[in-house]
């Protein structure tokens, strides 16, 4: 009898795959990757049209021994890595290092681990896609080359242990700039006005918002302007001028992407990009189900596509038929409009049978498993359902020449809702009272309700909004999304506080080297175009090497003018006046993982070390002390009292001398403009130039 082998390349899938083919098959993983340019070197030979020196891992050597043997008995070898570029240039150091006959091996792919897909998989082999390899491998190239040229000259200019990256400077580049745009920030006020009218045959009374005239929308600035609309409300009687109903739907959502899970799971269950795409993992190469054995539950998790099979599509529709009714089978599907090529066109991520239900399988899974898992299911199958539909009433009220205005939704019928419901999407009240106002009724003035309130800055990125970012402007791909966030973080460039990420003190000396060294591998415009010619080679429009010629020279050239500027700056310790209480030396100034620091000059023989607490010469505005800048305890940076903790002052921007000319308070730097610490005074001018 014939033997066959099939190479996956994790161990979970071993499990999972071999109880699905007969006993003579043979399953194996290689446990990732077996070959990779080599950590020692950049491993690209530049003379030689960038020719990449792959190595065998370290560490390797033995799976691969074992491979080799279990390859030479099979009749035929069956290379089952992911079905994606990395999977498919796997599978090609696979062959490479097991030195496997192109007649004897085979290439297999599945989009879900389950025993029908896994054996359609067998009945249609093909060769390796060396387009997809090549696009891969120029993906690989270009990161080396940026993070082995660039890394050296962040070591001489900071220290050592930090790196660059071709997306993650980006990333890092994009936080930077939102901190700063917050940073220069200047709040404006504005007002609401609420009305509070009794309505005639009714206990409750009607709030109503302020709206402005009848064919303008109004923003009330400022009290003065309050008190002029309410001093001319006030002597006018209320009436409803104008009262409009209508239906509004709203669609089904999408089924998943890689970069939609990762959202909605960070908003929903609070998971980081990293963790989601772990447990996404598990559930993709197998969980024990109890009276099923193992068995994969979700489709492929990295995709940037919304298709979905003919299969899976039919499966669903029959399901929601049975189970919900066929008012609520949606006609057509909704196809996801973008410029961009969809990767390998994959499907979305999805049930890998949709009757089995979160409910069902809940004990076979661990909480975070089937909260995941939960979340794909209920946002599949919405996705195939009809839409929502609303009934709106508005209603205008008018006093005079202003109009104020209230409105209610109910829902009619709730369609794709009964499954699923986005976790930021906006509640639907009904107001009954709304509902029942007609042209005729009498209302009458109760109170006035006025809050002020000053605009917000834009929010910091979260790990959500900065996948979404990413993806939006076509910047990496979907296995790289997690990875990048989690560089940043580990080289502690970013630090995360409650959600949001801030950038470190460490992350805004190597954004500024970025950008003035190296500005096209920061520009986002760049990084996205690179993306576009990755895609090319996939396609077999252009060879990877061309990718290669054209980059690397600049690259080059840039290195080499950023190692000259350095050279002509001697990069020396910073000294200052604090005196090592341990041997008497003047202390100086290193980069730590967090920033600054203060060391003594005689390391090794001396090990003392202290915080560094640079002083920006402005007293504090609360005890008169110097104001220095300080960290939290994950790095980011604010300014605090040197007396703190008797002397509590804090500010996340830098505070000035000046006083306020209008209120005495101390002032802030904010970008270009000096601002009152008091939103509510509100002075702002411009900053002088030094």
């Amino acid at each position: 009898m014939a033997h066959y082998l099939v190479i996956v390349e994790s161990p979970a899938k071993v499990k999972t795959i071999k109880k699905f083919l007969g006993s003579n098959y043979s399953v194996a993983a290689s446990n990732g990757h077996v070959r990779d340019l080599p950590k020692s070197q950049m491993g690209i030979d530049v003379e030689n049209d960038y020719e990449p020196k792959y190595i065998t891992i370290r560490g390797k050597g033995d799976i691969l021994a074992s491979l080799r043997k279990e390859a030479k008995k099979a009749d035929k070898v069956y290379l089952a890595t992911d079905p994606d570029r990395e999977g498919e240039a796997i599978s090609w150091h696979l062959a490479t290092a097991l030195k496997l006959d192109d007649k004897k091996m085979r290439r297999i792919t599945f989009n879900e681990i389950t025993k029908n897909a896994v054996k359609a998989s067998l009945k249609a082999p093909r060769d390796i896609d060396m387009n997809l390899v090549d696009a891969q491998q120029a993906r690989r190239v270009l990161d080396r080359m940026v993070g082995y040229r660039i890394s050296p000259v962040l070591w001489a200019k900071v220290k050592r242990g930090l790196s660059a990256g071709r997306v993650q400077s980006v990333a890092l580049r994009l936080i930077a700039d939102r901190e700063a745009e917050i940073n220069a920030f200047i709040p404006e006020e504005y007002w609401s006005l609420d009305v509070i009218l009794n309505v005639k045959g009714s206990r409750r009374p009607l709030t109503a918002k302020f709206y402005g005239k009848e064919n303008e929308k109004m923003v009330i600035h400022s009290k003065q302007e309050l008190d002029t609309i309410i001093h001319e409300v006030e002597k006018e009687t209320f009436t409803i001028s104008d009262i409009k109903k209508g239906e509004r739907t709203r669609k089904a959502p999408l089924p998943f992407t890689t970069s939609t899970l990762q959202q909605e799971a960070a908003k929903a269950l609070n998971f980081g990009t990293q963790k989601t795409m772990r447990i996404a993992q598990q559930l993709y190469e197998g969980v024990d189900i109890k009276g099923q054995g193992t068995v994969g539950i979700i489709t492929y998790l990295r995709t940037d596509s919304t298709r979905i099979s003919d299969e899976a599509d039919a499966a669903a529709r029959a399901y929601i038929q049975e189970n919900f009714g066929a008012e609520y089978v949606a006609d057509s599907t909704m196809a996801k409009k973008t410029e961009k090529k969809i990767q390998d066109a994959h499907e979305a991520i999805r049930p890998t049978d949709i009757t089995r239900t979160p409910t069902m399988i809940k004990e076979s899974l661990t909480r975070d498993q089937f909260r995941l898992y939960q979340l794909i299911w209920k946002r599949f199958t919405a996705s195939r359902m009809t839409a929502t539909k609303l009934e709106t009433i508005s209603v205008k009220i008018a006093a005079g020449e202003y109009r104020f205005a209230v409105s209610t939704s109910k829902v009619v019928f709730d369609g794709f809702r009964t499954v699923y419901t986005e976790y930021d999407e906006e509640k639907q009240e009904s107001n009954a009272l709304v509902n029942n106002l007609d042209m005729d009724k009498e209302l009458t003035k109760e109170a006035f309700d006025t809050k002020q309130h000053f605009t917000q800055p834009p929010a910091h990125y979260t790990e959500a909004a900065l996948v979404k970012t990413l993806e939006e402007l076509g910047i990496g791909r979907p296995s790289t999304y997690a990875p990048t966030i989690t560089t940043i973080l580990a080289r502690r460039y970013v630090t995360k506080e409650a959600k949001n990420l801030y950038i470190t003190e460490i992350g805004e000396v190597v954004n500024n080297i970025m950008k003035q060294s190296f500005p096209s591998i920061v520009d986002e415009n760049f990084t996205a175009s690179m993306e576009g010619l990755l895609d090319m080679v996939e396609e077999g429009k252009i060879p990877w090497k061309e990718v290669i010629r054209n980059f690397y020279p600049d690259l080059d050239e840039a290195v080499k003018i950023a190692e000259k500027e350095l050279e002509s700056v001697k990069i020396e310790d910073e000294v200052t006046d604090v005196i090592c209480e341990e041997c008497g030396r003047n202390m100086v100034v290193k980069y730590g993982p967090h920033g600054k620091f203060l060391a003594c000059p005689g390391f090794p023989d001396c090990k003392n070390t202290k915080p560094y607490l640079e002083k920006i010469g402005v007293p504090c505005p609360m005890c008169g002390k110097e104001v220095v800048i300080r960290k939290t305890k994950k790095g980011r940076k604010y300014y605090g009292c040197e007396n703190n903790p008797e002397c509590e002052f804090m500010s996340w921007q830098k505070p000035s001398k000046e006083k306020c000319p209008e209120c005495g308070n101390y002032m802030v730097e904010k970008g270009n403009k000096l601002v009152c610490a008091d939103e509510k005074c509100g002075y702002v001018r411009n900053l002088k130039n030094n």
